[in-house]
């Protein structure tokens, strides 16, 4: 299944990134007023250009989008396709936040709700919880797509 990653802007101008699976998905989505901003949480989203990647470039490689806007002094102290490890750390806490926030934790009934949810059984929607390896390769079998993420602390953990 593709996967559409837009660069997205709150009214108070976080910039982060939303992954859907069409441009319907979005308009969708920003509709019902699910989508949030993971730093402010207000749900006053738009779409925003890419900034693209000007640096050094070698010829074979091509410019990619930056995922955050790096400030002036970054751009002057790293390389153009490196990240610091401050807004490493910063990109995945509000990654973290931003799964936690909006999806629901079905426990170790995941590989159960994931497939209720890919056969029609159930409503779409994100879902989180726990799946032995054999779950997880049996849902991968199965053309459910499914991501394995380590352990993920509660919301309240990361504050």
């Amino acid at each position: 299944m593709a996967t559409i990653i837009y660069d997205l802007e709150c009214e108070y101008a976080h910039r982060f990134e939303g992954w859907f699976r069409s441009a319907d998905d979005f308009d969708s989505q920003r509709e019902q007023k699910l989508l949030t901003c993971p730093e402010c949480g207000t749900g006053a989203i738009r779409k925003v250009p890419s900034r693209i990647n000007i640096g050094q470039a070698r010829s074979h490689e091509t410019p990619t989008a930056n995922v955050a806007a790096p400030s002036a002094s970054t751009i002057a102290d790293h390389k153009a396709n490196t990240v610091d490890v401050a807004t490493a750390f910063v990109m995945a806490k509000q990654a973290i936040q931003a799964l936690i926030r909006h999806s629901e934790d079905v426990g170790d009934r995941f590989a159960e709700e994931a497939r209720k949810i890919h056969y029609d059984e159930a409503p779409i929607r994100a879902i989180r919880g726990q799946a032995s390896p054999e779950e997880f390769e049996e849902l991968r079998d199965e053309g459910i797509d499914i991501i394995a993420l380590p352990h993920l602390p509660q919301e309240d953990d990361l504050n």
